[in-house]
This record gives structure tokens, sequence and C-alpha cells, in this order.
């Protein structure tokens, strides 16, 4: 009797729709500002040492989980990391989770290590729109005078490069970050904190992601029922004791959603795929016609 046939994904590799189901993870410390006030926003002030060692080492730490699979923006006191979930496997959901947890980790080992009252994790799914990159004009600017100047051969091409490298841009903005309703349900839950029932320096990963509460893998607290009155905004939180990540099936464990069933969650629409579609060729037919 031969192998029987894997399932087949009922989306084609390499298809993109104009509107993503995204996943975001937000972090940051609690109690930095409380820091900076007692030094009256006075870098000179001894009290304020601490709160930029503090920083540093959260920068630090968060430049070290970084990478193309995880990408993260930092703000200050807080950092936000977000990927695409694919809409052809649940291991992308999965690795994200994962990733999401040795950063709260590494961050929650150092607080501790230095008696401060550590970090808040909010991860959040939602749609995003798929919104253009913006690139500088390289007939104009800074770009524009470094590539006039090495076709004239006044600089080398080690000079120039080491000039673009260091040259800075006067606007930028991290395209999947933009009209993200993960990054906005993640932000305003983070912000809610302890008055929205997410108390404490705890990681709190929306119920979205998951078929059911995972229990082989995922060790959490009681569920917080989280809403946003003003925002019409909602969603229920699993506050995450651990998450291991071995021993696992191919694609990661079979109790998480791929980016289709979150999707189906999300709008409650069992046929979402049918209307993403219909909205690809939308797009397409604008694009023609622009």
């Amino acid at each position: 009797m031969g192998n029987p046939k894997k399932h087949q994904p009922t989306v084609r590799k390499g298809l993109a729709f104009p509107f993503q189901v995204s996943v975001v993870c937000w972090v940051d410390l609690l109690g930095y500002g409380s820091m900076i006030a007692e030094a009256g926003f006075n870098p000179l002030h001894g009290k304020a040492i601490d709160a930029m060692k503090r920083l540093r080492t959260f920068h630090e730490i968060v430049a070290s989980k970084s990478n193309r699979y995880f990408p993260t923006l930092v703000l200050n006191d807080a950092a936000v990391s977000h990927r695409d979930l694919s809409l052809r496997s649940r291991s992308v959901t999965f690795d994200f989770l994962c990733r999401c947890w040795a950063l709260f980790g590494a961050i929650r080992e150092a607080e501790q290590k230095a008696e401060f009252p550590g970090a808040r994790m909010v991860i959040a799914t939602g749609f995003r729109i798929r919104a253009k990159r913006t690139s500088p004009d390289p007939a104009t600017g800074h770009l524009g005078s470094i590539l006039k100047r090495f076709d004239a051969g006044i600089v080398s091409a080690k000079q120039a490069i080491s000039e673009a490298v260091r040259a800075r841009q006067s606007f930028g903005l991290v395209p999947e970050l933009q009209t993200n309703f993960a990054f906005t349900k993640a932000y305003v839950a983070d912000q809610s904190g302890t008055r929205g029932g997410l108390k404490g320096a705890r990681c709190f990963v929306d119920l979205a992601l998951f078929k059911n509460v995972p229990s082989s893998w995922l060790e959490s607290d009681e569920q917080v029922i989280w809403k946003h009155d003003r925002l019409g905004l909602s969603a229920t939180f699993l506050p995450v004791c651990n998450l291991r990540t071995n021993r696992h099936p191919e694609g990661g464990p079979t109790d998480i959603r791929d980016a289709l069933e979150v999707a189906q969650y999300l709008t409650r629409d069992s046929n979402v795929l049918k209307t993403l579609r219909s909205a690809q060729l939308r797009s397409a037919r604008q694009t023609i016609q622009d």
C-alpha cells in the first residue's frame, strides 16, 4: 500500500493578496518612564545612569534576537517585530511565537538580574494592507550627489559605498507596520495594562493564533478577555508561563493556525479565501487602469 497523498494547499505558492494576515509582537519596559522622571529628564542626573544602562541592555538584547525572519524596530524603551503569516503552512506561526518567547526570556533574565521591573510583551494578529515601499529618488539628495561624484571620478567606488552606508534618509517607515491592525491591537492592549487585564511583566498571546488552547507545549494562566470600547477592538489573550519549542511534528504543533485559519477566525467567514481572491482581482484591475 503506497503512502497517502499529502494535503494539497488551497493557495498557490507566491500568490500575493492586497491584504496580508500579520502577527505583531510589541514589548516595552515597565517603569522606565518613572525612572527618567525621577531624574527630572536630565541625563546628567545620577538617577538617570541606571535608566540609560537599562535601555542600552534592552537594545542590545533586541538586536541580538533580530534577523530576516524576526525584523525589529526599536522605539526608545519599546520594540516591535512583525511577520506575515503563511496561507500554506502553520510553521511560520509557530516559528514567530518561538522567536518572541526567546526574546521575552532574554529580556526577563536581564531585568531580573538587575532587579528592574521587567517588560510586558503582547503578541497579536490581524490584517494589514500591503503598502508600497518608499525609496529615495536616485536623482536627488545625498544619494544623487554620491552617484554624480562617482560617475565624474571624484570619489572611488570604496569611498562612494562608505559614504552611502553612513548616509541617513530624511524620511523612513516600515511598510509592514503601516495600516497593520495586528500592530494596532498589540499596542493598544499593552497601553491598557493592568486596567485592561494585562497585568505585570508577562507575555500575552492572542488566542486567535490557536485552534484550541495548547496544553502539551504551552503553559498558560487564566485567559484574559480584553476589549477597547472606543476603538471596537477585542481579543482573548493567554498569559504564557512557558513555551516548549522541541518535539513537534513537521510544520509545528497542530493546534496552531496558519494565515487562512486566522483570517477565518477574525472574519468569522469560512469562505474568506474567496473574498481575498476577489480583492486580489480588483487590485489587479485597478493597477492596470492606473
